[in-house]
């Protein structure tokens, strides 16, 4: 009995854990496009909701790129091609951020290059490239795992609304997509 209490005590520890981040301002974090334009988050990004995937291994990367098609087909590229339906889309920032730090920071100009050559030119003001120190980053957004990607919605004024991680889901697409739409 005890170990099953003690069991049931580490789950809601760890699940409170993981949400300890909503509700708090997401930590600014300046970083760039493809084409070198600097985005600083949350400040750039005021006054309308954003979408924020963050990666900072190359395994990382792998889940973040599976968001890509999904959330631009839903987010962007609806507000884009949306001509008289322009009411019925969002009006939503999406940045997908893979971050440069410690040794792997010298690789931030290779990748960029690399996006150049790889990536759909709608893509680009999406993408932003980070350079620097992690450590901020991991104890504000409560991310240890760095094999994962982790994501955040922040609301018109820079609050974190929604954290999740991992590979793209629908179930997870349809959870911003609903709490976008109820705000």
């Amino acid at each position: 009995m005890k170990k099953i209490s003690n069991a049931l005590l580490l789950l809601f520890f760890c699940a409170s854990i993981s949400a300890a981040q909503v509700g708090d301002s997401f930590p600014e974090l300046t970083a760039e496009t493809v084409e070198n334009k600097k985005v600083t988050i949350p400040d750039d990004t005021k006054g309308k909701f954003t979408l924020v995937g963050l990666a900072y291994s190359k395994k990382s990367e792998e889940d973040l790129n599976t968001w890509f098609t999904p959330v631009y087909n839903k987010f962007v590229r609806s507000a884009e091609d949306a001509g008289l339906f322009a009411d019925f889309t969002y009006d939503i920032n999406v940045y997908f951020v893979p971050m440069f730090t410690g040794v792997k920071a010298a690789a931030q100009g290779t990748a960029k290059r690399q996006a150049l050559k790889e990536l759909d030119e709608s893509l680009y003001p999406h993408m932003l490239f980070y350079k620097g120190e992690l450590k901020t980053y991991k104890e504000a957004l409560d991310f240890e795992h760095k094999d994962v990607p982790y994501f955040f919605v922040l609301d018109k004024d820079g609050k974190i609304i929604y954290a999740t991680s991992g590979a793209f889901s629908d179930k997870k697409l349809g959870e911003i997509e609903e709490l976008i739409d109820d705000f």
